[in-house]
This record gives structure tokens, C-alpha cells and sequence, in this order.
């Protein structure tokens, strides 16, 4: 029975391993399990639960914002600190090409009229009608600039609060009217988040039904930068709804060409000073937290 043993020892162990490959437990799919595994798995199942069970229904909203089109008006000290920079830029600068140019042609045009001019000192062979096109070419610019008007700054689309063309030198924010219950409210467009589609999703989509396809705007990132939770009046409440939860996504509007559309009652572009008008105060203390612009 040694001999027999000692033999069986001395064989090579991989004469024995592809009879194990062959037996039914190598082919059973037998993954071990990992404690990282359990734990995301638990994890989402128990958020699938909460959500099935929660009261409150999730929300994705819109903070789209207009930057200014123009610059602002400059008080009284920032047109003194203008003035100086200015001067101080006049005093630094150097002469340019044209302003070197037309010195040259006035001392040119002295030593004529005094008779002390060679035409063979010209290095580059300009004739006297070239004196002449230098100071032409300011005149010219002299009178394009007195027929110059700039456009307005204030128009009269600043009246139209559904225009995102009005206030072009402060930061406006798109609001709209939307029922909550039995109440219309303005707000900032929002939907109501559906299975299968993440939040920024949600946002994107709740702009696309609002807004026309001319108007294009850029998301800032992915996740949401701020949340506002509220309840619904008593008489819209019931047993599996109180209340929702609405989550902000910045975007940025980057197209418009709805100029000369018609005034659209839904929607309306507002200044932050002009928002108090028609916020809720709680709505208004959430969202002017992520405002840009004064």
C-alpha cells in the first residue's frame, strides 16, 4: 500500500487536472462573490425601493442664463479711472506707421517750399502726390467718423419682457408659466423626471418643449447646482404625492433668432433686480444663490 502511495505521489499532478476539466463542476458558471459587488447591488435596490415609495416627485429645472450684449454704463469714478488710463496710454504710446509717415511728408513738403529738397534723397522714390494721399486718407477717415452713429443702448424692445433682445447690457434669465396644482406660477422651466433618463436629461428636455428651435444653449456640466424642495397645496396633495423636488442645471444661451418674433405670453427674460416681481420669496432665496451677474 506505501508502494502504491509512493507512486501516485511521484507522478506529475498534471496528469490528474484534465480530469477534473471534464467533470460537470467546471462548467457550472460559478462566479465567487465580492463584498463590493453585494454592496452595490443592495444599494441600488433599496434606492429602487425609496423612489417606488417616496412622496415626493423628482424634478430637473433650467437656470438659462443671457449674458450681457453690450458693456454696462460706467458710473462717475469709473469714467475718471477711464480718463486717466487713457491719458496715461496717450502719454506711453509711441508713433504709429501713419503718424511717422505724415511728419515725414510735412518735412518734405518744408524743404520744398524753401527750396532745400533733393528728389534723389527719396529711398523709396515716393512722388509729391503721395503727400498728398496721406493727409487725404485722414480726411477721408474724418468724415466717415462724423457720419458714425452708434446704435441705441436702450430700444424699444426693452418693454418686451419675452424678448431675450431687451436690457442688452444686463444678464437676463429665462422664467415661464407653469401650473403647480391648481395655481399658475412663474418659474424656471422645469419638467418631471422619467424612469430611464438621468436629471441633466430631464433639464434639456423640459427647455426643448419650452423654448422654439432657434433658441440654442449650452449646459454647464453635469450635475445639478442647486435643489428646492416644496409641497403642493392641501387640495392637491394625496397618499403616494406631497411635494417635489426640483433640481438646477446652469446652461448658457449661445443662439437666438427670434428678434422680430411675436411677444410670447408663456416665457418672460428678466434681470435679477426684476425677478423679486415674480418669484415666490422661497423660490427666489434658492435661486439667486447661483445667479451670475449683479
Amino acid at each position: 500500500m506505501a508502494a502504491h502511495c509512493g507512486m501516485m505521489a511521484s507522478r506529475p499532478l498534471l496528469r490528474y487536472l484534465p480530469r477534473f476539466e471534464r467533470t460537470p463542476v467546471a462548467n457550472c458558471g460559478v462566479r465567487p462573490f465580492s463584498k463590493s459587488s453585494l454592496c452595490r447591488s443592495n444599494l441600488r435596490n433599496k434606492l429602487a425601493v425609496e423612489r417606488q415609495h417616496s412622496p415626493w416627485t423628482l424634478m430637473a429645472a433650467v437656470y438659462l442664463q443671457r449674458p450681457p450684449v453690450i458693456s454696462a454704463d460706467l458710473n462717475p469714478v469709473e469714467q475718471r479711472f477711464a480718463q486717466m488710463m487713457q491719458q496715461m496710454e496717450l502719454e506711453k504710446s509711441i508713433l504709429c506707421e501713419h503718424e511717422l509717415r505724415l511728419l515725414e511728408d510735412a518735412e518734405r513738403l518744408r524743404r520744398r517750399q524753401a527750396d532745400d529738397y533733393n528728389e534723389d534723397e527719396d529711398d523709396d522714390g515716393r512722388k509729391e502726390q503721395d503727400i498728398v494721399l496721406t493727409q487725404d486718407l485722414e480726411d477721408e477717415w474724418e468724415r466717415k467718423l462724423k457720419t458714425f452713429s452708434p446704435a441705441a443702448r436702450v430700444t424699444d424692445v426693452d418693454k418686451d419682457l419675452s424678448s431675450s433682445w431687451r436690457l442688452l447690457s444686463d444678464s437676463l434669465v429665462l422664467l415661464s408659466e407653469q401650473q403647480v396644482g391648481s395655481t399658475k406660477l412663474w418659474l424656471l422651466p422645469q419638467a418631471q423626471w422619467r424612469s430611464g433618463e438621468t436629471l441633466r436629461h430631464t433639464a434639456e428636455r423640459a427647455l426643448a418643449c419650452l423654448t422654439e428651435p432657434a433658441l440654442k444653449a449650452t449646459f454647464l456640466g453635469q450635475a445639478p447646482c442647486g435643489v428646492y424642495k416644496y409641497k403642493l397645496p392641501k387640495t392637491a396633495r394625496s397618499d403616494t404625492t406631497v411635494g417635489s423636488k426640483i433640481f438646477f442645471f446652469k446652461a448658457i444661451l449661445t443662439h437666438d433668432s427670434t428678434r422680430n418674433a411675436e411677444p410670447n405670453g408663456s416665457i418672460m427674460w428678466l434681470s435679477k433686480r426684476e425677478l423679486q416681481r415674480f418669484l415666490k420669496p422661497a423660490y427666489m432665496m434658492k435661486v439667486e444663490r447661483f445667479i451670475l451677474g449683479p
